[in-house]
């Protein structure tokens, strides 16, 4: 079953920044890095760990160091917040 995926104007500036930090880095590497929070979300979202009230769930990804916070609503996965790990372990809680 397919699962559409929802960034909502704040997650989309945590992609947006970090997709051109890491182009500026090396050519190419914003691009795996959005390769990795999509298949990270997509593979299987109901493994993550739940973080806060049987919704909110965090995936980490294997190869950048980011948490990804996200709710499921069905068939359809609402994307939150994509932070660096080095950020307040309580910063994405504002996004809610």
């Amino acid at each position: 079953m397919p699962i559409s995926l929802i960034l909502t104007e704040k997650a989309q500036e945590d992609l947006d920044d970090s997709y051109q930090w890491y182009e500026d880095q090396e050519p190419g590497l914003g691009k795996e890095f959005i390769r990795c929070i999509d298949a990270k979300i997509k593979r299987n979202p109901f493994h993550h760990q739940v973080v806060q009230s049987d919704r909110v769930r965090r995936a980490l990804t294997n190869r950048f160091p980011f948490s990804i916070y996200f709710v499921d609503e069905e068939k359809i996965i609402v994307i939150f917040a994509i932070l660096h790990q080095k950020r307040s372990p309580d910063f994405w809680k504002s996004r809610l």
